[in-house]
């Protein structure tokens, strides 16, 4: 639960992180980038998976960087969700998708898994 509870915080700063990158990404605060990671994590967890699934023939195809592109879809539609929390557009949502996905893989790297 611990460890669930990290992770969630981990993925609100990295928010933080990329609204202070990214030109047309914004995070209000600590609050919004709760609830925006909250609120990410839950739009991946459905209707991601659903587009992962649909999707996957074009992501064989461009070796997996359509990824990117259905990322970014999602943080566009968890932005209409989360107030704080808002994406511009299709290229501040794509740059930002691709830092988050850089940064998360770093910080996997350097967390202990707790297994």
């Amino acid at each position: 639960m611990i460890q669930l509870l990290v992770r969630w915080l981990i993925s609100a700063v990295l928010l933080l992180v990329v609204a202070h990158v990214v030109p047309g990404f914004h995070v209000d605060g600590l609050r919004s980038a709760m609830i925006a990671a909250l609120v990410i994590g839950l739009v991946n967890a459905t209707l991601g998976v659903v587009l992962k699934i649909v999707t996957f023939p074009l992501t064989i195809l461009s070796l997996g960087l359509f990824l990117l592109i259905i990322n970014a879809l999602m943080l566009m539609f968890a932005s209409t969700f989360v107030r704080g929390f808002v994406v511009q557009g299709f290229a501040p949502a794509f740059w930002g998708a691709l830092l988050l996905a850089v940064l998360g893989m770093v910080t996997r790297w350097l967390t202990p898994s707790g297994n």
